[in-house]
Order: structure tokens, then sequence, then C-alpha cells
């Protein structure tokens, strides 16, 4: 089994970088103010700190989580989602690109596009990715989980014969 003592858990574990959710967690976490978002680049929530010694203009990541264009994961042939590649600029990779959130702050142009996905490790022989709901990936140890077949006509028989039990 995993190393991981849950049977299912979310990506951050998988995360290669430390992944900041605000300009202020980024601060707090190295020290350094982040530099201004920049509305054409995409939001990005981490940072490869070697990214910038790297000797070749890019870096490329393995295992990124293939997202469409309207930030839902896309899924395999299996049903379930896949790693794509992931080549950035080596200044990009080395860099945060957090828009300013909080009180007051609304609608800032550029951070409602789908954000760069943090790179992964690779996935233990045990583990898999599924999508536990519509939209959220995470990993879980295989063949510890049904896979989730959504509510049956069976389920909803069952309810029905336990509200009428009831009296509801």
């Amino acid at each position: 089994m995993s190393a991981n003592a849950e049977i299912r858990f979310g990506l951050e574990r998988l995360h290669l970088f430390p992944y900041y959710q605000t300009r202020e967690a980024y601060k707090k976490a190295t020290g350094l103010d982040p530099a201004p978002f920049n509305a054409n680049r995409p939001p990005k929530y981490w940072f490869d700190p070697a990214a910038k010694d790297a000797p070749r203009r890019t870096v490329v990541y393995d295992n990124v989580i293939s997202y469409a264009a309207n930030g839902a994961p896309l899924l395999g042939t299996d049903g379930k989602p896949v790693f794509d590649v992931l080549v950035l600029s080596k200044d990009e990779a080395g860099a945060v690109n957090i828009p300013p959130k909080g009180i007051g702050v609304a609608n800032v142009p550029g951070s409602d596009v789908q954000e760069v996905p943090p790179p992964l490790r690779g996935l233990n022989d045990d583990e898999e990715l599924f999508i536990p709901f519509p939209g959220v990936v995470a990993v879980r140890i295989k063949g510890t989980l049904e896979a989730d077949r959504g509510f049956t006509e069976e389920d909803r028989a069952i309810l029905e014969a336990i509200a009428r039990k009831l009296g509801v």
C-alpha cells in the first residue's frame, strides 16, 4: 500500500513545489514580495526555485493534469484524468503570477483564465487518479474504493422503501 495512510487524498500531496493561494501566503512563506500580477499571462500559484539556473531556456514538467479551456479535467479512454507535459520558459517556471485577492478586490482582469497547473510527482504503482466530484481530480489507492457510478435506480428503490417504512 502507498506510504499515505489514507485511501483517497487531494492532488496537493503530489505537488512538486509549494502552492500559494494568495500573494500574502507567498510573501509569508518566502519573505519576498511577489511580482505584480501580469494580466497578460495566466495565473500561476507555484514556482520552481531551480528553474532560473536551468541550462536551457525552457523547463519541461512531465506530470501535470490536463485541463480543457473551460477548466474541466480532460479524461482518457478509461474515464480517468490524464497527465500531460508542461513546457515553460525558465523565467516563467521560476516565478509566480498570483492575482490579488481579498476584501475590496474583485474582477481582476486576467484572473479568470485557466491557471498554469502545478507539476506533480508520478503516481505510485498503487495509486490512480479519479474524479470524486465533477471537475475535481483526486488520488486514490487502487482497489480500495468501488468506481463511482453515480446514483442508480437500485439506490432510488432502496430510498423509496425506507421512506415508505418511515411514513415520509
